[in-house]
């Protein structure tokens, strides 16, 4: 009897330790499985889908059993159907505001939509709520029937004289307690140290056929060895995240491996513990690189976020303007890219800012340029209309009224705003052609203004004799001074008769040429400077550059025609002469001022264009 107690006492010591490590493992696995093991995935911008795309996608969902659905699945299609909902009320909202009524009134009128897509969720949650209840409930049934089979162990090691009788029976309670289903998780770890507890009593009352325990014992430390092995061999992959599954399902082996002899229990325990806690510390690291890295990736798609969110979209009023800012957007899209994802908490939350910025910034300039067309459009309608108006006048003899209107058609043709540049030039030579075509007939018609141009013709003689009296001995401010004033005076005196036209123009060139020299005024160069910066000051203002091309056009094609008729005069001289000689040089002159001036006018209208 003594020696039985002490044999009953040195079992109990055995069960507290196995006890005890089954705790160990117990709490060793509840640590390490809490964390979410997240698969790699690459984030894809999903194109952008309707409210009735979205309830399809989810009445197929509602079609399908409860198990095969994925909370994921559903969620995201939830939010992209907000998404959507959210922006149409925001619409509906500000049209009614819009129309005098007050925000606070506003109520949204129902869709029906919306209204099918929540029943479809909640059919969804129903069967989720169901099959929920149905798994709970057979957790609940597996775990009655184990505490069953548990009792059963208990009654069989409890009848010590029938223990090596009822080992069979004892197997097929064991067989069956592993082919039970899962219980609730609250009940695991406490069920499997009952059935350890039973079973190491079993186990213990078994003392007639010794040999077939030490047998048991044998073929579970055969597998507890293999386990082992296949634990420390994990070490070696390459993916730390199936690393750690495997080593899940290894423990949940270990579980129902049954004991061991009792001397090499520790030992045997001690190095499986000690190869899953190798997997557990790399799993371990992998999760705090991962989430440092995450964190990192935050902070750069928040900066990226708060970069774009700063820029001013409402300053934007050209076509330079917006194409810049377009740039900007892309190559923060470009930045995105190439960062890698944030926390999972996180990450959808800042796409979907960085996206509601973009979006904003894409329809603003989709609107801009829908308004600059139609502007466009508008203006060509109205320039186009003026034209027909002067063409229609073009042939009136009524010289008085005509100018009159002619002269008005040309005021409100500077009102009119700009239109597109393929049009531009083509409507403004037809305007132009009109008006010319009137005032040369005008010209040839009246004789009043030859005394006009006379007068006119003197006032610029007078300028050229003025700007004669500027010599070196002049002082360089005050000649630059004079130098100005008088082109200014220049500009001022209308036309001269069209024989003396080129005559005097020439001699005026000719000497403020010879000035510009004499006083370093750097004349073509400091013109064009003032010309760039007098454009720099007009950008963002499209219609005034419009304006300023037109007319640089219309000085281009005078020159152009210049030009022409000078070069086709070119053709009649006889050089045998020397009146024939001198003249023929004084031609070449005027062509080559007029090609000067002709490029001097193509650069303006490039420097132009740069701004447009």
């Amino acid at each position: 009897m003594e020696m039985r107690e002490q044999s009953l006492e040195q079992k109990d010591q055995i069960l507290n330790a196995e006890q005890t490590n089954v705790q160990n493992v117990s709490e060793e696995n509840a640590e390490t499985v809490e964390a979410t093991v997240e698969q790699p995935q690459t984030e894809v911008v999903p194109p952008k889908k309707s409210k009735e795309s979205l309830l399809e996608s989810l009445l197929a969902l509602a079609e399908k059993p409860a198990n095969e659905v994925s909370r994921d699945e559903v969620g995201h299609i939830k939010q992209q159907f907000n998404a959507i909902r959210k922006e149409e009320l925001e619409a509906e909202k500000a049209a009614f505001v819009e129309n005098g009524n007050e925000a606070s009134a506003f109520t949204p009128a129902t869709d029906e939509v919306e209204e099918k897509f929540k029943e479809t969720l909640n059919v969804i949650k129903d069967k989720k709520a169901t099959l929920l209840a149905e798994q709970e409930a057979e957790r609940q049934k597996n775990f009655e029937r184990k505490t069953q089979i548990i009792e059963e162990i208990k009654a069989l090691a409890a009848d010590t004289d029938n223990v090596n009788k009822t080992y069979p029976q004892f197997k097929e309670l064991q067989q069956e307690f592993k082919a039970v289903g899962e219980v609730p998780a609250t009940e695991v770890t406490n069920l499997w140290k009952q059935y350890q507890e039973a079973t190491e009593s079993f186990y213990d009352q078994l003392k007639v056929n010794k040999e077939l325990r030490d047998y048991d014992f044998k073929k579970n430390l055969d597998t507890k060895q293999l386990l082992c092995e296949e634990a420390e061999k994990l070490n070696e992959e390459g993916d730390v995240v199936v690393a750690f599954k495997r080593l899940q399902e290894l423990h949940d082996k270990w579980r129902e491996v049954g004991p061991v002899a009792k001397e090499i229990r520790e030992e045997v325990w001690t190095r499986f513990k000690d190869a899953s806690a190798v997997v557990n510390k790399k799993y371990q690291a992998f999760f705090e690189e991962r989430k440092a890295r995450e964190q990192a990736n935050e902070d750069a798609k928040t900066a990226i976020c708060e970069r774009v969110e700063s820029l001013d979209f409402e300053s934007l009023k050209s076509y330079v303007a917006w194409e810049e800012m377009t740039k900007t957007i892309l190559a923060a899209q470009e930045d995105w890219k190439k960062l890698g994802f944030a926390s999972k908490k996180m990450n959808n939350a800042l796409f979907a800012r960085f996206r509601e910025t973009c979006d904003k910034f894409f329809e603003m300039k989709a609107t801009y340029f829908k308004n600059i067309k139609d502007d466009f459009a508008a203006n060509l309608e109205k320039k186009i209309a003026l034209c027909e108006k002067a063409e229609a006048l073009k042939d009136s003899t009524d010289w008085k009224k005509a100018t009159d209107e002619f002269v008005s058609l040309q005021k409100e043709w500077k009102e009119i705003g700009a239109v597109a540049k393929k049009h531009s030039d083509v409507v403004w030579k037809r305007f132009l052609a009109a008006c010319d075509y009137f005032f040369e007939e005008k010209k040839k018609k009246t004789s009043s203004a030859r005394q006009v141009e006379q007068a006119n013709l003197k006032a610029k003689k007078e300028i050229i004799a003025k700007l004669g009296e500027i010599t070196a001995e002049t002082p360089r401010e005050e000649a630059i001074k004079q130098v100005k004033e008088l082109m200014a005076q220049w500009q001022q005196v209308g036309h001269v008769p069209y024989r003396d036209k080129d005559k005097v123009y020439e001699a005026y060139r000719a000497k403020v040429d010879e000035l510009y020299k004499l006083f370093d005024m750097r004349g073509s160069q400091a013109r064009m400077n003032n010309f760039e910066e007098s454009i720099n000051g007009m950008s963002g203002d499209e219609n005034k550059l419009y304006r300023e091309r037109e007319r640089l056009m219309r000085a281009y094609e005078q020159k152009r025609n210049e030009l022409s008729t000078y070069e086709n005069n070119l053709g009649f001289f006889n050089s045998k002469s020397k009146s024939g000689d001198s003249m023929l040089r004084e031609l070449e002159r005027k062509i080559q001022h007029i090609k000067e001036d002709i490029a001097t006018l193509e650069q303006k209208i490039k420097v132009i264009d740069s701004h447009l």
